[in-house]
């Protein structure tokens, strides 16, 4: 008899963890969504730019989580792709980060080392070689850059649609515009979901991957803070593509992300704007600097058309790392994934690894 698995939440976190476990067929998964389609909150407003290998982190739990996403997205897109017949956009280009003057040259060098111990990829760039390699950058870069070719960035909203088509043609039931009001574990071998005026759902295990709903879902299973942090971003149309047309990476400069997204679109993005007195507002004015400094970094982008802003509310846990991934409630089937901040789509792999470890490893 298979288990069964009830996942909450159908952003990339949730989508990716049905997925995975769906290649197992030791699973009966049904998962529940309180939007109508699937990557309708963070997922829906995320970039997808993937840092992995260009990321700080060089050990431990921070590390682990990048390094095995990383891996596995270069299977994983084009396993997904076969799958569903579906064309999932992403760029395989990498990332090229441009240094601030203050940036410790000393410390990347030791990056760039430590990725090759490592068996990765990562280069430092003069700024003749930025310039060449990027004619879009402004001409008076004078800086350094780090540049990660095994780093890329992928569509959000496609990838999270792939995964549930995938998922579906493994079995898995997705249950949209069904929101779970709250969970019961005092059965030492199942979890209820209880939702309104509905039947009570009853599954081994309850994997919750809610972001920002999953604070009221686990309690008082678990005192679990989760903070909003809002982001926005824009798009804009060029005329013709910035710099060369056949090397289009996502360049960073100054924590602003400019990311080619086909044709003569890119999008630039994202905002950092905390709670103010306990409210998330959107602020015009960062929105502002945020185009300032792409325009600062590529000074072409100030020809193009803004077509289109839009904005989204992260996940960020509160006095404690992201993402949340543990156990939680008396009998510990009731599994989180939550919390990762600005790094969801990033860590989808191996969040859904982790929770399938502790599937297998059980109570």
């Amino acid at each position: 008899m298979s288990t069964s698995i009830s996942i909450i939440g159908c952003g990339i976190i949730g989508a990716t963890i049905a997925y995975e476990l769906s290649r197992s067929n030791e699973y009966t998964i049904d998962v529940y969504d309180a939007s109508h389609t699937p990557a309708s909150a963070a997922t829906g407003a995320a970039l997808g730019v993937l840092m992995g290998i260009i990321s700080q982190k060089v050990k431990g739990r921070a590390w682990n989580l990048r390094r095995d996403s990383i891996r596995r997205y270069q299977t994983l897109i084009p396993e997904l792709e076969r799958a569903t017949g579906k064309k999932i956009p992403y760029n395989s280009q990498g990332i090229v980060k441009l240094l601030a003057a203050e940036d410790d040259l000393d410390k990347w060098a030791q990056l760039v080392t430590t990725r090759t111990e490592q068996e990765w990829q990562l280069e430092l760039w003069n700024a003749r070689k930025v310039v060449t390699q990027l004619p879009q950058i402004d001409r008076q870069f004078t800086r350094t850059a780090a540049y990660s070719p095994q780093d890329l960035q992928v569509e959000p909203v496609a990838l999270t649609e792939a995964l549930v088509a995938a998922a579906q043609l493994n079995g898995v039931n997705f249950h949209f515009d069904r929101s779970i009001e709250s969970i019961t574990a005092e059965n030492q071998q199942s979890c209820d979901l209880l939702t309104s005026g509905l039947p009570i759902i009853t599954s081994d295990w309850t994997v919750v991957t809610a972001g920002l709903g999953s604070t009221q879902l686990l309690s008082p299973h678990a005192a679990i803070d989760i903070q909003s942090v809002l982001g926005q971003a824009l798009q804009i149309r060029l005329p013709k593509p910035l710099g060369n047309p056949d090397f289009q990476p996502v360049i960073v400069s100054e924590d602003v992300n400019i990311v080619p997204c086909g044709g003569n679109d890119y999008w630039v993005g994202a905002t950092v704007e905390f709670p103010v007195d306990g409210v998330v507002t959107a602020q015009a004015e960062c929105l502002e600097q945020l185009k300032q400094v792409a325009i600062s970094t590529c000074p072409d982008l100030a020809k193009g058309e803004i077509i289109r802003t839009w904005q989204g509310l992260r996940p960020r846990p509160n006095q404690r790392p992201a993402p949340v991934i543990d156990r939680v409630g008396a009998n510990k089937r009731i599994l989180v994934a939550t919390g990762h901040y600005r790094n969801g789509i990033l860590l989808a792999p191996a969040t859904a690894r982790i929770i399938g470890d502790m599937l297998v490893g059980g109570e």
